[in-house]
């Protein structure tokens, strides 16, 4: 048996996160994935991450989390030489992902028009932050941005706050997910039709889809949305002080999970009432569970309400959430003991969000260091040992 992707050959020219992301998810499944970076110009997430040593390197955390299993060249795309490589290389490709301005690489001849001609059935995905076409087509972007201009951030903080932006990268993350779906479909067809394809997946499309409650309320109604904080809908469904000082979640959302939590709090009669009156009462509701939530700590609430089928969680902070049991149980993460050649120490890489039971995500090699593989690459295109020679001495890679 063998993984979705393995035997699929992926040309990664993405850069920073959204599209280095969503190869990586394809690298997890076994494609082949090959990243390429500018000579000079090296993906900039190699310097980044809360690690500055590595970041000196080459290696930054934020480069690393998304790097597993691919191998790395370096290749400058401006020099003929670098683009009559780079389309020596899409010949034998499945799929084709880039994530730069929309009118960059077809300015450069390395379009889906142009590599069509090469190899009809390419798939070429493009990410963008606002789509590759439109009165913003070639407007440029990042997460921080893309969140301001959707909305996000106008939803995202309460009154004494203002705005924020989302603590993750959540567009970035969503957008790479959202490509990697893309991808998989395309391939999928492509097994009916043997047509290839280009896709297209952006930032802003990705923000309004992951907003998608609170968008189509106000489509439906006009009505302007005001800050998405930990009161929630209903009182059943909000944060709450306990005894400790720290904060329990609620989220008795369903008919027989608020009936249960009132029933477990000793008011039987409140959990019996329709979501219409729900909202009503919310305010006198979150009075008096507020006072119930103060009778406990947050952890001693969590255990209760869990032990009786009522979704209740105490709010953590990221190292405590790592810590908890079932994140081992999981396997979410996949651990380099001894490190890997240019990073000492072990550390830690994501691996997909969701387990299987037979040929499912794993990593293989460690991310690789700056053009670790161009030779082997060039080499496997036919390329001499002169050749590369001559094409590292005139700066193509």
């Amino acid at each position: 048996m063998s993984r979705a992707f393995e035997g699929i050959k992926v040309i990664d020219t993405t850069h920073v996160l959204a599209g280095p992301f969503a190869t990586y998810q394809l690298a997890l499944l076994g494609a082949d994935v090959i990243k390429i970076e500018h000579p000079d110009m090296p993906d900039q997430t190699r310097a980044m991450g809360v690690d500055t040593e590595l970041g000196a390197k080459g290696m930054g955390t934020t480069y690393m989390n998304q790097a597993s299993n691919k191998r790395s060249i370096t290749l400058d795309l401006k020099s003929e030489k670098g683009r009559e490589i780079l389309k020596k290389m899409v010949a034998e490709a499945d799929v084709f992902v880039e994530n730069y301005r929309s009118d960059s690489f077809p300015a450069l001849g390395l379009g889906y028009e142009d590599f069509k001609k090469i190899n009809p059935s390419i798939i070429y995905c493009s990410l963008t932050a606002w789509g590759n076409k439109g009165p913003r087509g070639n407007y440029t972007g990042y997460d921080q941005v893309t969140q301001a201009y959707s909305g996000v951030m106008s939803i995202t903080g309460t009154p004494d706050t203002g705005p924020l932006r989302c603590g993750p990268q959540l567009l970035d993350f969503g957008a790479g997910t959202t490509a990697a779906l893309a991808i998989s479909s395309a391939l999928f067809r492509r097994e009916k039709t043997g047509e290839g394809q280009h896709l297209t997946a952006c930032l802003a499309d990705t923000a309004f889809m992951l907003m998608s409650s609170q968008v189509s309320g106000y489509m439906r109604t006009g009505k302007e949305l005001g800050f998405q904080n930990t009161d929630r809908m209903h009182a059943g469904q909000s944060g709450y002080k306990a005894k400790d000082g720290k904060t329990i979640m609620l989220g008795a959302g369903n008919d027989r999970q608020y009936a249960r939590f009132w029933k477990l709090v000793g008011h039987p009669e409140r959990g019996q009432r329709s979501h219409a009156e729900r909202h009503k009462h919310s305010k006198d509701d979150r009075a008096l569970i507020s006072e119930i939530m103060l009778t406990k700590d947050a952890q001693e609430w969590e255990d209760y309400l869990q032990a009786n089928h009522v979704a209740a969680a105490r709010l953590r902070t990221v190292k405590e959430a790592l810590d908890d049991p079932q994140v081992e149980f999981r396997r979410s993460h996949h651990w380099f003991e001894d490190g890997c050649p240019g990073v000492e120490g072990r550390f830690a890489v994501p691996l997909a969000a969701f387990g299987s039971e037979v040929d499912g995500p794993r990593v293989d090699s460690p991310p690789p260091r700056m053009g670790e593989h161009t030779e082997v690459v060039l080499e496997d295109l036919g390329y001499s040992a002169d050749d590369i020679a001559e094409a590292r001495e005139k700066g193509v890679i």
